[in-house]
């Protein structure tokens, strides 16, 4: 795939890449920790060519950045950022500029997770930063590593009606300018001075277990001040990871060598596949999955009983229903509403042992329910773990565990396309033969693609389910794409293509992202969700959109499906097409979507006529 870069080629994650010098006299690194030292000008060293040569405290902060690891900035330019934005590019990180800085968040989510690096996302003042805050939230949601850097009003011109003035004369500043809830860390730079402590907070949070999300924001003075002080080198933060005592793996292995339990699965056990496998393999247990933890333990796995919550598998309360083991080992997850809806059913009789890195998690779904909480990484409990347990234990060994229900599907000649049956194309041309990141976006993309699909490799599968905005698949997809080095493919709705997407940007940089799109002309999760709780007449249409000719006019290609025997062609035109691809399919609309969960989880909170 060819980035395209007005002033760099781009480095594969890992590539050591030579840092560019602002000032040959004024910089120097210590290679050994990845940390600089930056030195303010001597009265005789003063660059007397360019004010450009200057060491600000814009290009100060942004080599903390590069120093960090960043390798990706997403965002949108104006003239509260100039400086920091220029800064940015002529560095290191490469820079991709975006169309709604909402996109440009959900995009640094998906490089997030394609990298493991963390990314920055630029916006300017005003406007610039209240749009973006929805992505931002769906960072921290997710446990990304996404750094925001925005631009604030100066200080002496705050309260005078400044263009888009950026201040707490305009905006409330608590939560935003603030640590906590939405960022971590967040601070706002008044000089130059500060930028130690930054640098500190950034490594220290960068360094931890899990997500971090932090905002910086800068007032554009500030930005092209020169810096005035020197960068001590930053302390080298290695991650902790949280690991568990011998007697609490003891007391997990005794309880799981004494009682049936099965194996729920989250996202936050991504990492530990393996381990996980070896666990069923050595215990016989029967291994379910959250939605977003999909692929994690192969779902064509004798073992495995489905998804949970939220368009989830039938099979699964079938298990609970029939062969309710007597303990669940939590790995990873919240077990919030998406993942389990709360349901009473999904409690054993003796509760969970449930193993999370943050120790807030266990016992916060489900507070009623036993639970011996366990704060540690996921892999390194579960290798401990194994070494405790006996050779094999085998509790399903003598019991038919229920599977995740299958269709047969026929194609037909007539009619519109049928979900179920783009379904299964999708499943044969882009889950089987190819290796392409598959995301669904919120609605019913995310209802047919999280039932019908089938993964047999983590990472390969990514939806949003705590956020769960429109418009993250189909701006996120770009930014799996171009950390991956290769394809990425969004199933989204026609609402969502409307609302948010960025093919102008994949083509800008020639990104070959795919969108295959559920055209039914409506917001058809509303629309039969509210049929369902009993809401008559609600307006839920949309005009129809012809997403192929939108995908032409925007210099990528596309590709309009009217019919089922049509599917397989268009998608391997799409995956093998060079540049952004839209696959426009004209969905038949009254086919359910597997969504009964969650109306009935809404009708259990009064959401009813």
């Amino acid at each position: 795939m060819n980035i395209q870069s007005t002033h760099k080629t781009v480095k594969p994650p890992g590539t050591v890449i030579e840092k560019k010098e602002f000032s040959t006299h004024h910089i120097s690194r210590e290679t050994a920790t990845g940390s600089s030292i930056f030195s303010p000008p001597s009265s005789d060293e003063k660059a007397t060519d360019s004010e450009s040569t200057q060491i600000t405290v814009g290009k100060a902060l942004v080599q903390i950045l590069e120093d960090a690891g960043v390798s990706y900035a997403f965002g949108i330019s104006g003239g509260g950022i100039g400086p920091l934005w220029a800064a940015l590019n002529s560095s290191n990180i490469e820079l991709m500029h975006f169309r709604h800085e909402s996109g440009a968040a959900f995009a640094a989510i998906e490089t997030y997770f394609t990298t493991g690096r963390p990314v920055v996302v630029f916006t300017t003042t005003g406007p610039g930063i209240t749009n973006v805050l929805t992505g931002i939230l769906a960072a921290r949601g997710e446990g990304a590593k996404v750094i925001l850097l925005s631009a604030t009003t100066p200080a002496g011109n705050r309260g005078r009606g400044a263009c888009q003035e950026t201040s707490s004369h305009t905006m409330p500043f608590s939560g935003i300018f603030t640590s906590e809830p939405l960022f971590n860390y967040a601070s706002i730079v008044e000089t130059g001075e500060e930028l130690p402590e930054v640098s500190r907070r950034l490594a220290q949070g960068l360094a931890q277990p899990g997500g971090f999300v932090a905002h910086i924001s800068v007032p554009t003075k500030v930005q092209t001040a020169p810096l005035a002080t020197q960068l001590p080198t930053a302390t080298a933060f290695s991650q902790s990871v949280p690991t568990v005592t011998e007697e609490a793996i003891a007391e997990c292995a005794k309880l799981l060598s004494e009682e049936s339990f099965g194996i729920w699965v989250g996202f936050g056990a991504r990492h530990a596949a393996q381990e996980i496998q070896e666990l069923a393999q050595k215990t016989g247990a029967a291994v379910m999955t959250s939605p977003r933890a999909k692929g994690i333990f192969p779902e064509h796995h004798p073992q495995y009983v489905g998804v949970t919550g939220f368009s989830g598998h039938e099979s699964v309360l079938k298990y609970m229903y029939e062969q309710l083991p007597q303990r669940l080992l939590v790995l990873g997850t919240r077990l919030g509403e998406p993942s389990s809806f709360w349901s009473p059913v999904m409690v054993p009789a003796n509760g969970f042992i449930h193993v999370d890195i943050d120790p807030k998690v266990p016992g916060s779904a489900y507070p009623l329910a036993p639970t011996l909480s366990i704060h540690s990484e996921i892999k390194v409990f579960l290798k401990a773990l194994l070494q405790h347990l006996p050779e094999r234990l085998n509790w399903s060994a003598n019991s038919i565990l229920p599977r995740p229900e299958g269709y047969t599907n026929i194609p037909r000649d007539n009619g519109l396309v049928r979900p179920n049956i783009l379904m299964d194309a999708i499943q044969r041309v882009i889950v089987e033969n190819s290796d392409a990141v598959v995301m669904a976006e919120a609605g019913n993309s995310f209802a047919w693609a999280t039932n019908l699909l089938r993964f047999s490799q983590p990472n390969r599968y990514r939806i949003s389910t705590g956020v769960g905005a429109m418009g993250h698949a189909a701006t996120g997809v770009v930014g799996a794409a171009l950390g991956r080095q290769g394809k990425a493919v969004a199933i989204v709705g026609d609402g969502a293509m409307l609302m948010n997407n960025e093919i102008s940007t994949a083509v800008r940089f020639e990104i070959p992202s795919v969108w295959i799109v559920l055209n039914d002309g409506r917001y058809n999760m509303c629309a039969q969700g509210m049929a369902l709780q009993g809401f008559k007449g609600v307006d839920t249409e949309i005009p129809m959109t012809d997403f192929a000719m939108l995908a032409r006019a925007m210099g990528g290609e596309g590709i309009r499906v009217y019919k089922e025997s049509d599917l397989e062609a268009a998608l391997a035109t799409a995956m093998a097409s060079p540049v952004p691809f839209v696959v426009d399919v004209i969905i038949e609309p009254n086919q359910p979507a597997p969504i009964g969960g969650r109306i009935k989880s809404l009708i259990s909170q009064g959401a009813k006529q």
